[in-house]
């Protein structure tokens, strides 16, 4: 268990706050290309680390991530024109370039300079793997873009989507982190889902006693959890943890590689970020209906929206006499809903001081304290790691070893993110 104060440190965000710093200091996936579509489009409301912002494309097609409020009298500028390079505030003509700069004040003097004094908090954004991404830490150490493979592979070999989670990101992240849970939550889903069903893998998954062991990797950790296989053998599914918020996680059989990231909105709201690809083919039709129809770890959404249908409001549509009957082991359809409902079923920030942890939340145990000593490391000026992009070309795998031979020995060269080897999954 934690204790309150440490509770605290992880899982507040807000600008000031150790962990807040920390996570500032990395590349934020903070939209998805498809809600700036075009230049001009309309502007869309963005709240990253509790802070209210606003995203938009300008003429010229370049990305704006700025103050969410005019600085004339505080109107939200969601309600902005979108025109002629910049955004401008309905309420007085007041207009904003890209970079907060004030480029009009219409009410003032030809010749005042009044508008060169007034700037709105702007942050830059790059635009990489159908995601735009933002900094928000000090400009004078941003540091390179994620090297992360799916983001880097072709269009036809990635699916990215997100889901707006009612909690706050740390026990979404754990669930991530958790490979215990799959025998029992997704038990179901391992023999009906068209991604896990008929795999060894998901037979595997049978042994409800699996074994951890988890190294600290350059940019995170490495997380084997291994069960049981044929007689003188592991199965092994590792996973590779990103700081400060990814999750590499392997697939079922031959199908593409997934990931996760979960970045905060605020303490008590998450996005839950979702990535599959293959490194080697583009994907195929059988993955990519499965993920445009909210199987898998994907979730069917209300349309024009990024809330799952499927969510607190309505139970999550659990259905009892499904779970009795051994259909789902929760009732709750489909793998990201049945994650979802029992992480915000935890409240919107867990009490960790009441937990009660065993031998399989090593991983978690480690990730805590890997946050908590590099948000403290850098109020010391030390800086976090996970920085550096060459510390992100790693992969998840599955694989059948030999009990005596070592997981991080005998998965090496599948564990390396490579365009001409193919991902290696059971």
């Amino acid at each position: 268990m934690l204790k309150p104060d440490q509770n605290l440190l992880l899982t507040q965000t807000g600008r000031g706050t150790p962990m807040g710093e920390l996570f500032r200091r990395y590349w934020v996936p903070a939209l998805l290309s498809e809600e700036l579509p075009a230049p001009d489009c309309p502007p869309v409301r963005v709240k990253l680390l509790s802070e209210r912002l606003i995203a938009f494309r300008d003429s010229a097609g370049k990305l704006g991530l700025i103050d969410e409020f005019c600085a004339h009298r505080g109107v939200s500028l969601y309600f902005g024109r979108n025109e002629e390079g910049g955004l401008r505030c309905p309420y007085h003509g007041w207009k904003y370039d890209n970079m907060g700069h004030c480029l009009e004040v219409p009410s003032e003097p030809e010749d005042s300079n009044f508008k060169k004094k007034v700037k709105l908090k702007a942050y830059p954004c790059v635009e990489q793997g159908g995601v735009i991404w933002a900094y928000m830490g000090p400009p004078e150490l941003k540091p390179a873009l994620p090297a992360l493979e799916w983001a880097t592979v072709p269009a036809d070999q990635r699916f990215v989507s997100k889901r707006l989670q009612e909690s706050n990101y740390l026990q979404a992240l754990e669930g991530g982190l958790d490979s215990s849970h799959v025998s029992f939550l997704h038990s179901g889903e391992l023999h009906s889902d068209p991604l896990h069903r008929d795999t060894k893998g998901a037979r595997y998954q049978a042994d409800i006693h699996p074994k951890f062991e988890v190294i600290e990797s350059a940019a995170g950790l490495l997380i084997g959890a291994r069960r049981n296989a044929e007689a003188d053998s592991y199965y092994w599914r590792i996973t590779q943890w990103i700081m400060p918020w990814y999750t590499l996680i392997p697939p079922y059989g031959g199908n593409a590689l997934n990931g996760h990231a979960w970045i905060p909105i605020d303490d008590e709201n998450c996005w839950t970020w979702n990535m599959s690809h293959h490194p080697t083919r583009p994907l195929n039709e059988t993955e990519l209906t499965a993920m445009q129809s909210g199987q898998g770890m994907y979730a069917e959404l209300i349309p024009g929206t990024y809330r799952a249908i499927a969510n607190k409001d309505n139970d999550y549509l659990i259905d009892r006499a499904a779970q009795k009957a051994g259909k789902t082991y929760s009732g709750v359809k489909g793998i990201a809903m049945q994650d979802a409902s029992l992480q915000e079923s935890m409240g919107p920030i867990q009490d960790r001081t009441k937990e009660r942890l065993v031998s399989t939340d090593n991983a978690i145990i480690m990730a805590r304290q890997r946050l908590m000593k590099a948000a403290l490391n850098l109020q010391k000026g030390i800086a976090p790691p996970g920085l550096d992009p060459n510390a992100h070309k790693v992969r998840s795998a599955s694989l059948v070893l030999p009990r005596k031979v070592p997981f991080q020995d005998g998965a090496k060269e599948a564990l390396i993110a490579r365009s001409d080897l193919a991902p290696m999954n059971v």
